[in-house]
């Protein structure tokens, strides 16, 4: 018997369990490994602060989208022994592997910031969104909000959903507005980037829409603490930011077990072939989805494309075969832009974000890089897609490798 292991339940690692049954012989034996059986549909995340979510609508049971055939194991993770191909775990057990999927994602550390998680103000004032807790909390006190100075605050990158703190401070915008309390509200964008995304015809579109919706930009802050007495952010350069509430990005690391391991760079992502998904220290480990090194973006659209690149590249690989595939960085997201509308990017390790249609040339019906209902109304209709068709493995009607089809090129 052949023993496939897979760490992480999320969007990867389900995606990943479903398509390698179908796949593998009844010779092998799949076992998947989560700390709990709660499977979050995280870009709900962005909707509970606005009442246009909620945490019982976004969570669903792990259990519910492992096939048959394939072993779940709910425990927390201790150690990966890469070299004795063996993973313990928190419970005193260890799971013996012949080969080692890891799709443990990432997660936010608001406990590496001074001032932010250790402050009085944490959950009071200083809230994230990019957990459920948070984001619950959250709208709670966006309700209570008369006005003042708001601050949407990107601490640093890699982050999961890198759009999402744009996302936010577009949607929160709209909140003041429909409450018919937007001129009482102060808000700004406070990335450490040198403008509000981190490519370039993005980074123009998404400002030109900051200036629109008279949204401030401050570019270039790099967070150092937050001062919890006198309500203010403080940069390395010693820039001070004030504020009546702050909706922060905390820093994002890898999982704890990867540090413990040794299998991580200083952020606890692991290095991989960024091509192949292969970790450059040990041939029999792949890393899918948010747990890698890969110069692209943290986002379920990217553990997708590169799950479906993957799975020929595996078959190949257990049957001493050169691998056919390579995985070209490709992701796409919608980006909430408030009014009822959406922009969506699409690009990968070596292309931009372009304008143009999407998914098919000149027909769409999606709009790069410019704001639609439609593209509105496909990122609220994708949450049914991800549960139904995505999570089971199921073949999408879009490239898996980015084309260039529909696309312009800007100067």
């Amino acid at each position: 018997m052949r023993r496939l292991l897979i760490l992480g339940a999320g969007t990867a690692g389900t995606m990943l369990a479903n398509h390698l049954r179908d796949e593998l012989t009844q010779d092998w034996a799949i076992t998947v490994v989560d700390k709990d059986n709660d499977h979050h549909y995280q870009p709900g995340y962005l909707f509970i602060p606005f009442g246009t979510s909620t945490p019982e609508r976004i969570t669903k049971p792990r259990t519910h989208f492992i096939p048959p055939g394939v072993d779940f194991v709910q425990a927390g993770i201790r150690r990966v022994r890469a070299d004795d191909n063996e993973v313990d775990l928190e419970d005193g057990r260890t799971l013996p592997y012949d080969w080692l999927l890891i799709a443990t994602g990432t997660q936010p550390r608001p406990d590496l910031t001074p001032g932010m998680a250790d402050g009085s103000l944490w959950y009071k004032k200083i809230f994230d969104f990019y957990t459920l807790e948070g984001s619950t909390r959250l709208h709670d006190a966006l309700e209570a909000f008369q006005g003042g100075k708001v601050l949407v605050q990107l601490t640093d990158m890699p982050i999961k959903c890198p759009v999402a703190p744009l996302e936010f401070v577009f949607l929160v915008e709209d909140y003041f507005r429909k409450r018919h309390m937007r001129h009482k509200v102060d808000i700004t964008y406070v990335t450490p980037l040198d403008g509000a995304f981190t490519k370039p015809v993005a980074s123009r579109h998404l400002g030109d829409l900051l200036q629109e919706r008279s949204i401030r930009l401050a570019a270039d802050f790099a967070l150092e603490r937050i001062d919890n007495d006198r309500q203010v952010l403080v940069s390395y350069d010693g820039r001070e930011l004030p504020f009546d509430l702050l909706v922060t990005i905390p820093l994002h690391t890898g999982q704890q077990y990867v540090f413990d391991s040794g299998l991580g760079d200083e952020s606890g992502f692991i290095p991989v072939d960024k091509h192949t998904l292969r970790s450059t220290a040990h041939d029999n480990i792949f890393v899918l989805g948010d747990a890698s090194n890969i110069p692209t973006s943290k986002a379920g659209a990217v553990a997708h494309f590169s799950v479906e690149t993957f799975i020929p590249n595996f078959l190949a690989v257990i049957d001493g075969r050169p691998m056919p595939n390579k995985f070209d960085g490709h992701a796409n997201c919608f980006v909430e832009s408030g009014r009822g509308q959406a922009l969506l990017l699409d690009f990968n390790y070596d292309t931009q974000p372009l304008t143009g249609t999407y998914p098919l040339a000149g027909v769409g019906p999606l709009k790069l890089l410019g704001r639609s209902r439609m593209n509105h109304l496909g990122k609220l209709a994708f949450e049914q897609i991800y549960w139904r068709l995505l999570l089971p493995g199921h073949k999408l009607p879009v490239p898996t490798l980015m084309s260039m089809a529909g696309k312009h090129e800007e100067d």
